[in-house]
């Protein structure tokens, strides 16, 4: 079964005020199976538009990953973060079929 992710890209315009919505987070990921792949690691934007933080996180598969956005916990949270950031965030099915070096 393919997994399912939430891809963030984040402009945030007052770190100490973006705070309690990234430590609330914990919990709500843990919750539904959640655990970063990416957060806000260096990078490099080689193509397109960027913000200032990237965040990839996985989950057990995209019917939890959509649960887990829509939850009361998380929109909750999302009132937290809106007044301290811009946000661009989608749920995406991974894809679990045949790879490259697979032949």
């Amino acid at each position: 079964m393919a997994k399912g992710y939430w891809i963030g890209r984040v402009d945030v315009s007052n770190d100490e005020g973006y705070k309690p919505y990234a430590i609330a987070n914990g919990p709500i990921f843990k919750k539904w199976g959640g655990r970063f792949v990416v957060r806000a690691g260096k990078f490099t934007a080689v193509e397109g538009a960027s913000r200032n933080r990237n965040v990839v996180i996985e989950f057990p598969d995209y019917e939890t990953a959509l649960a887990c956005y829509n939850s009361p916990e998380y929109q909750a949270n999302i009132k937290v973060r809106q007044p301290h950031s811009i946000a661009d965030l989608i749920v995406i099915e991974g894809y679990d079929g045949p790879q490259p070096q697979d032949g």
